[in-house]
Formats: C-alpha cells, sequence, structure tokens
C-alpha cells in the first residue's frame, strides 16, 4: 500500500496518487463504498461525473437531512468545507470525508467569526439567521441556519415583531426583506459565482432565444432577479423545470446543476447564464470542481482527509441547524 504523508494531504489539501489505469475507479469506488458502509453525498454544483456516482445529490437542505439521517459508518462528502462541517456537526459519531479540504465558499471567507462576534454586539435582542454558507464558528454564533430553499419560511415564521441579523449573503438577505417587509440587519457578504452574471449579456441571450425563461438563485444580484421569470434555490429551480411547459431556459446559477436538469428533462434546453468575463460561457464555482472521481477514490481508499471539530465547537453549533431542520420538517420543505 502507498505511504499517505498527513503532513502533505494538509499541505495540498487532498491526497495526491496516481490511479492505476487498468482499473475500472467508478467500480472500485462502489465496491469501496460497499465494504465501509459509506454513503457518497453531493451537491448540485459537482462535476456530472461526480454527481453520477453518489447515493444523493441534492441543494444544502437536501444534503443536511441527508448527512443527519444515514446510517452510514462514513460520510464522503462531495461538496465543499462548510458541508461537510456541517455533516459532522449532525453526526458526530460518523467519520466525515471530504476529497479536498481546499474546496472552499468564497461567501463563508466573506464572514469572518470575529468580526461577525463584533457585529453580533452591536444588535443586541436580535435573532440571528445564518445562511448554512458559513464555517462551524459562525453556525455557533447563530439561532437558526438557513438555506435558500426555506429561508423565507424560516425568517416568515418568527414573529412580526422580531427583529432580525441576517448573515452572511447581502443578495439573499435584501431579496428575503423585499419578499417579507421584515426588518433585518444584513452583513455585507456575497458568492463570487451568483455575483460575477453578466445582465447585458443575459439579455443579449434572451434576445437571441426569445422564447427561454430566466431562472435566477436568490444570490445573484437585484439586477439580475428583477428580469427572472422564476426565482428560487438549486432544487426550486431544477423542479420548475420539470413542471413548466416551457421548452427553453437560461441559467443563472452555477452550471452544475445543469447535469440535473437535462437529466429530468431530456428534451428541453438549457443555457448557462453568462458571467462578465467575456470569455466564457458558464459561470463555476472554482472550488466545487476541485473535487474529482480520482480524490474521491483516493479518499474512500485511505479515509482521508477527514473533518475533525472540537466537540464544544459541534455542540454549540449544533442548536442553531437542528432549529432549521426542525422548521423545515414541521413547514413539510
Amino acid at each position: 500500500m502507498d505511504i499517505v504523508n498527513k503532513d502533505e494531504i494538509e499541505k495540498k489539501g487532498f491526497i495526491d496518487l496516481d490511479v492505476d489505469k487498468s482499473i475500472d475507479i467508478v467500480e472500485e469506488i462502489k465496491l469501496m463504498r460497499q465494504q465501509k458502509n459509506a454513503v457518497i453525498l453531493a451537491h448540485f454544483y459537482q462535476e456530472s461525473e461526480v454527481q453520477d456516482i453518489a447515493d444523493f445529490v441534492g441543494d444544502s437542505l437536501g444534503l443536511a437531512q441527508q448527512a443527519a439521517a444515514t446510517k452510514a459508518d462514513i460520510i464522503l462528502f462531495a461538496g465543499v468545507h462548510f458541508m461537510a462541517e456541517t455533516a459532522k456537526i449532525l453526526a458526530p459519531q460518523k467519520k466525515v470525508l471530504i476529497p479536498d479540504l481546499q474546496a472552499g465558499c468564497s461567501l463563508a471567507d466573506s464572514c469572518p467569526p470575529d468580526e461577525f462576534a463584533e457585529f453580533k454586539k452591536k444588535y443586541p435582542g436580535h435573532t440571528v439567521i445564518s445562511y448554512v454558507n458559513t464555517s462551524a464558528e459562525i453556525k455557533a454564533l447563530t439561532d437558526i441556519v438557513c438555506t435558500s430553499t426555506n429561508a423565507l419560511q424560516i425568517v416568515q415564521s418568527l414573529p412580526e415583531t422580531e427583529k432580525i441579523i441576517f448573515a452572511p449573503d447581502r443578495n439573499l438577505g435584501n431579496y428575503i426583506r423585499s419578499m417579507t417587509g421584515r426588518e433585518m440587519v444584513i452583513w455585507d457578504g456575497a458568492c463570487h459565482v451568483h455575483e460575477e452574471f453578466s445582465l447585458e449579456r443575459m439579455l443579449e441571450l434572451k434576445k437571441e432565444n426569445p422564447d427561454a425563461q430566466i431562472i435566477a438563485h436568490p444570490e445573484c444580484e437585484k439586477h439580475i432577479l428583477i428580469v427572472a421569470d422564476h426565482i428560487g434555490s438549486t432544487t426550486s429551480l431544477l423542479n420548475y423545470t420539470i413542471r413548466d411547459k416551457g421548452k427553453k431556459y437560461i441559467v443563472a446559477t452555477e452550471s452544475g446543476i445543469l447535469h440535473q436538469m437535462r437529466k429530468a428533462n431530456p428534451e428541453k434546453i438549457f443555457i448557462p447564464a453568462p458571467p462578465k468575463d467575456s470569455t466564457c460561457a458558464c459561470n463555476d464555482c472554482k472550488y466545487m470542481k476541485l473535487i474529482s472521481l480520482k480524490k474521491i477514490y483516493n479518499t474512500l481508499k485511505y479515509e482521508l482527509p477527514e473533518i475533525t471539530l472540537e466537540q464544544d465547537l459541534m455542540d454549540q453549533a449544533r442548536g442553531s441547524i437542528t432549529r432549521m431542520l426542525e422548521i423545515s420538517d414541521r413547514l413539510h420543505l
């Protein structure tokens, strides 16, 4: 067996070993998953081949629900770091693996825990609702976690007189505030993917495809949401394309979701909304795309890198996630 250097993994973020070209990597992953009683959870924004090897593919809410309910001994998270942290917090007795420790999140990075703690002190008596795209430390400072699927309902579940801090995504926060009219203090953070869409290029696409609908994630900037025919989470966008009678869609979110849209609607046409960079046709999350079949294979084989968190931190953060799941369950989300 190859010797795995943990210091090297910590430095690079993943196991940098070649896979024997004579093996069928997909079949080997399936075999190891069965032998080790492991489950592979993948986000909609992963590469298509990674989505296809997963036991469950979904958005942040669905992935959290799966992590909380699984009977597997090992959870391999094909997503970004905060998602694997969330799985570990919900299932502390499980071994949680992530194929690349460098798979971070620009939105989570936009909300440093020490700065947010000071921000929170300025608004005593406020209930803190934090988007799931945050570190474990932010979740420990939070009353209720939310996702784009349930953010609106979670805000609406609170008394109208309740004052709210919403973090970290300013676009999602402003969208929820516009929908509810609630008093909300919003942290000034954003996702690099959803702020890179070009309205000008999108309108050009719309002119070239007048029969196409624009569907957008609420993390997009306001000027993108204004022109959208439907706004919703990744799951909402996917479900909309399934039930809607239209045949063509311009999709303003990370392009990985197009794989599931095309699988569910092979007769329909999906066009990724273009970013401001004129050299690109679609908008990808560089962190999501760090995960590969090769890394998944090595991670399952050596059971590294592993997510580890201090017990106290997990205990402090768990309440905010559990409250989200309880509200979502009650509202059947």
